[in-house]
């Protein structure tokens, strides 16, 4: 039986109860296989995580079929009422008629996800991860409102205090080139209690690195009542059923 290597992906992470991740790519390195990885490792079998996932880029089947290659059903996890999916590609924000605001729609898609939270048993409550897929072009649907999706961003990083749940966000940092660090970005990395960026390697393609992830986690305990800043560099490669973690230098 093959050993699984060591994972040093989740080893900057840490157990992230209770605290909002921030996933930046861009279209050259993208940084999906990393909202994957998470959504395993909530609905593991070791985990009692339960994940609500907001899709604005792809339906169900696409990611049911991908983390069955990683070893996990959706589709069980779904009648389990562990993984809660909302299909946002057909569901409209904001009507073309202006009767409704994407404001209303973000309120409206908001008390959905309080609904489910509500129907869970207590001692669950903490364990919920809150999945958004990806934020950027949740900003298209609700008609490039800024400030609305950052508010129905900031309702959701309020349970994380609340009652404990976990929010992860992906977001394109590339479609923002156009203006100089944009509030968008700057207010999603000021609330990320971990920060995790995927880009290409400084040095160009390689065949076996497909490129290097940085991982700033601002909420590591260091065992004397103490909160730290640890940051962790690393290389990777996507695989068709893994993806391999590797410190630089250490593939040619």
């Amino acid at each position: 039986m093959e050993i699984e290597a060591r994972n040093l992906l989740d080893e900057a992470l840490g157990t992230l109860k209770g605290g909002m991740v921030v996933v930046q790519d861009s279209v050259q390195t993208s940084a999906s296989f990393v909202l994957h990885h998470l959504l395993k490792r909530s609905l593991s079998l070791h985990s009692s995580d339960v994940v609500v996932f907001l899709a604005f880029s792809h339906p169900f089947s696409h990611y049911d079929r991908i983390l069955r290659k990683l070893g996990c059903n959706l589709a069980v996890q779904r009648d389990k009422n562990r993984f809660f999916f909302f299909d946002m590609l057909m569901t409209e924000i904001a009507d073309g008629d202006g009767e409704k605001t994407s404001g209303d729609g973000l309120v409206a898609l908001y008390g959905k996800i309080q609904k489910v939270l509500s129907a869970l048993p207590q001692e669950l409550k903490k364990s919920v991860t809150i999945m958004i897929d990806d934020v950027s072009l949740m900003e298209v649907a609700a008609k490039c409102s800024t400030d609305h999706v950052l508010d129905f961003v900031h309702y959701c990083r309020a349970l994380t205090s609340e009652i404990g749940c976990s929010l992860v966000v992906l977001d394109h940092e590339d479609i923002y080139l156009g203006t100089e660090r944009p509030t968008f970005i700057l207010q999603l990395e000021y609330l990320a209690t971990v920060l995790i960026k995927a880009e290409p390697l400084a040095t160009g393609l390689a065949t076996d690195v497909h490129g290097q992830l940085t991982v700033l986690n601002r909420d590591v305990y260091d065992g004397q009542g103490i909160y730290r800043k640890k940051i962790c560099n690393f290389q990777f490669k996507v695989k068709e059923s893994s993806i391999e973690y590797f410190y630089p230098g250490s593939r040619t």
